[in-house]
């Protein structure tokens, strides 16, 4: 199976960078932002990191032209990160 990166793959991996930053930081360093967060969003981040992987794997199957994947997902991100905005306040 030949590896695409998508979209997804990348918001996916960074989730998943921030998720081991946020379990092994455990003091401020330098000018860096202290990372604090609790187990309850640390379940929140591998729930979405793991919907991520399934819808990821979802539109590569019904999607085979990596310019529609790359298309959809874009959508989606933008949409999903729209609808967290207006639902947000």
């Amino acid at each position: 199976m030949k590896f695409r990166i998508t979209p997804l793959n990348i918001i996916t991996s960074l989730g998943v960078a921030f998720l081991v930053v946020s379990f092994f930081h455990n003091r401020p360093a330098g000018g860096l932002a202290n990372i604090n967060m609790g187990p309850f969003y640390k379940v929140m981040l591998s729930i979405l990191i793991l919907v991520s992987v399934v819808i990821d794997l979802i539109f590569r199957f019904i999607l085979k032209n990596l310019k529609r994947v790359w298309l959809i997902e874009l959508f989606f991100i933008a949409f999903t990160v729209i609808s967290f905005l207006l639902l947000h306040n």
